[in-house]
């Protein structure tokens, strides 16, 4: 099953997208919070979140959902500094971290794909709310 790693500046917020999102997921969904710095300060750690990509490991590979762009860097380094033939099973998705987070843990959930499951985070960029 593919593993989410949610990525913050602010880990109430990384934990609160991970609570929302696993009420959709099945009980076995790897869902890791990665927010804030290690001293509970605002910002993004890339150690700590190469932790968390680790903990979301699984041979169907991981994707990341990130708050802003420095999140981004933050987890590309992350994916830098794991092995080369673990940080190819690792994709970014380019989608809103609560809806797209949602949508990745329902199709992770009935066994998506690595390529399904960022495509089901992407496409909640277009979801309409009223």
């Amino acid at each position: 099953m593919v593993g989410i790693v949610i990525v913050s500046h602010s880990m109430k917020l990384a934990e609160g997208v991970k609570d929302l999102a696993e009420q959709m997921a099945d009980q076995q969904l790897k869902i890791i919070a990665a927010g804030g710095m290690e001293d509970g300060g605002i910002g993004t750690d890339a150690m700590k979140i190469c932790r968390a990509l680790q903990a979301a490991n699984s041979a169907d590979g991981v994707v990341v959902l990130a708050d802003l762009g420095s999140a981004i860097l933050s987890a590309q380094t992350a994916m830098e500094l794991l092995d080369e033939e673990y940080g190819s099973l690792i994709s970014i998705a380019d989608a809103p971290i609560v809806e797209g987070a949602i949508s990745a843990a329902i199709q992770a959930s009935i066994g998506g794909t690595l390529t399904e499951v960022i495509h089901a985070a992407e496409e909640a960029r277009g979801l309409l709310k009223l």
